[in-house]
């Protein structure tokens, strides 16, 4: 039997869990979407609010300086699909 604290915890690591998977689902598509790139690239993903987020594309190596090369604002679904996106998330072609 769990105690309070132990099921508090435990709620909280399965809400964790969760987040973690919705986000790296959207970096999935994200990057899909966005296609093969010359640099390496880096999706980050926040939660602002219920099914919105921030996602920032990232290029070059955490060792070279990395800059933002593009930024989204996105709505997805309860399983991590994207729903809309502003601007619109396309291939970027080729970042050098």
């Amino acid at each position: 039997m769990l105690t309070k604290k132990q099921k508090r915890e435990h709620d909280q690591n399965l809400q964790r869990q969760q987040r973690d998977a919705l986000q790296a689902r959207i970096e999935q598509q994200v990057i899909q979407r966005l296609g093969e790139a010359d640099v390496p690239r880096n999706v980050q993903v926040r939660r602002l609010w219920d099914d919105h987020y921030r996602v920032n594309v990232l290029v070059g190596t955490p060792a070279m300086t990395s800059r933002v090369s593009n930024s989204y604002f996105v709505e997805a679904d309860s399983d991590g699909q994207i729903v809309e996106s502003n601007p619109e998330i396309a291939s970027l072609g080729r970042v050098c």
